[in-house]
């Protein structure tokens, strides 16, 4: 004999089932998104928490602030979102992607693998603002956008752009590209960054075009004044030698093995005549391995700037273009991050990290930090990356002020004039700064790069600082933090 004559809990269950299926699928209520949001929502990825966060397709690849967007560049695509929410503006299938200009003009440069072209796109709308269908290669900087087109392998032609010019501001023939020389933004003679664990190489952005640039092609270094177009030198380096072209200088870098040790000689050559302007010997640039001293590494350095390591081991900063010693570490202490003003240096009880300044090697102050602390200096903060507990903090590199401190594991991304994007995984999330606004005033025509007042820089385009920079100043040169 049967018992009961209810549906039972199972079968009520199944009921309901079935009845919110029915009305899902007729459109009349459907529970499931909210559901699903429920499950997948993430937990913030810092403490304080983030102005915005959102979960993208990917983990990127790169992520850029272009004024008021986002860029962010995945395995095969590209897409942009307000800086402001998080949404998502636009999304293009790409193979790469880059930032050109600043904070007022800048553009998006996509392309695809082993397809000649590119297009540049408004990083708002999506919109194409430029299409070219022949070149091969792009180098994108803050002021100005490079490509080369070959008709073959060694005729072919380099143009520089305004980021949002229609029309070249110059072009010039160069007798070919080596293979290398694909895509976006693919490795001239210059300087590598020093690393940093959990900020990203290319947290700063796009940097200014420099001066010169040293285009490696058949063996030999062709030499590029990027105000002009016109090729100053074809070089070739001798058998111990390796070229690297760092603040409007041409650099041969001799390791010679002897007694069996590398002894490393540096000689600044002009760029137009290549008479030796200056010369050091001793400071080991880090561009040989140990087997017979070959160089097979560009020497460590941001902009202007080069890193060594003296005899007696102190780490030492050398201003490119005319040779001086812009600061010498004391015994023990490691340099994190340079650029063209301030250098980022754990102390030698590796208790603290020290914000120093080049020229002088004044301390502008010191924060404690942990032994595996990391750091980089972008135009708008110095960043360290600390560890038990983690954390994430920004500050203005001249005072040491803090513009935000974060409790995280998340990565820094992108540092922006307001803010910064940190990520973990596939979340991406926006910082405000507290105090807002760049750290660092800009000089006339430099749009938010600030003026590199230790360096003896020679001025690139768009730059009316005078050929020592005399006409930038230190924007409060009296004043010690």
């Amino acid at each position: 004999m049967a018992k009961g004559g209810g549906l039972g809990v199972r079968g009520w269950l199944l009921l309901g089932l079935v009845t919110v299926v029915v009305l899902a699928a007729t459109g009349v209520w459907n529970p499931f998104p909210a559901i699903w949001d429920w499950v997948d929502r993430s937990e913030p990825i810092s403490e304080p928490d983030v102005v915005w966060q959102q979960r993208i397709g990917g983990t990127p690849r790169s992520v850029t602030i272009a004024g008021d967007a986002v860029v962010v560049e995945q395995r095969t695509r590209v897409e942009a979102r307000s800086l402001a929410t998080g949404t998502q503006l636009w999304e293009r299938k790409a193979d790469w992607s880059a930032v050109a200009g600043g904070d007022r003009d800048p553009v998006v440069v996509v392309g695809k693998l082993l397809v000649k072209g590119y297009e540049v796109l408004d990083p708002t709308t999506g919109a194409t603002r430029r299409r070219d269908g022949d070149a091969v290669a792009v180098w994108t900087y803050r002021n100005m956008l490079v490509d080369a087109r070959c008709v073959d392998a060694t005729d072919c032609t380099l143009s520089a752009w305004d980021p949002r010019g229609t029309a070249p501001l110059w072009t010039v023939f160069v007798p070919g590209v080596r293979s290398g020389l694909l895509g976006d933004n693919p490795g001239l003679l210059g300087t590598r960054r020093l690393d940093a664990v959990r900020i990203d190489e290319e947290v700063a952005g796009p940097e200014p075009v420099p001066p010169l640039l040293g285009f490696p092609i058949d063996g030999r270094v062709h030499v590029l004044d990027t105000a002009t177009g016109q090729v100053l030198q074809n070089v070739e380096p001798g058998r111990e030698e390796r070229l690297s072209v760092v603040g409007g200088r041409v650099l041969r870098i001799t390791a010679r093995s002897q007694d069996g040790a590398c002894y490393f000689a540096i000689s600044g050559r002009d760029s137009a005549t290549g008479q030796e302007v200056w010369q050091r010997a001793g400071i080991n640039l880090r561009t040989a391995d140990s087997a017979g001293c070959v160089q097979r590494e560009d020497p460590q350095g941001a902009r202007n700037v080069l890193i060594g390591v003296s005899p007696d081991g102190r780490e030492a900063v050398l201003d490119g273009y005319d040779g001086r010693l812009l600061l010498v570490t004391a015994a023990g202490e490691k340099l994190l991050a340079v650029d063209d003003r301030y250098a980022l240096v754990r102390t030698a009880d590796k208790r603290a990290v020290a914000g120093r300044e080049l020229g002088t090697g004044r301390v502008r102050w010191t924060r404690p930090a942990g032994a595996k602390a990391g750091a980089a200096l972008t135009p708008y903060a110095g960043l360290i990356a600390d560890e038990k507990p983690s954390r994430l903090v920004a500050l203005d590199p001249r005072t040491g002020r803090e513009l935000v401190n974060l409790r995280t594991s998340a990565n820094a991304l992108a540092v922006g004039p307001n803010g910064m994007i940190i990520g973990e995984g596939r979340e991406i999330g926006y910082v405000r700064f507290g105090g807002g606004g760049g750290v660092v005033p800009a000089p006339p025509g430099g749009d938010g790069v600030p003026a590199p007042g230790g360096t003896g820089q020679v001025p690139g385009p768009q730059d009316n600082c005078g050929p020592k920079r005399e006409l930038c100043p230190d924007p409060d040169p009296g004043k010690d933090g």
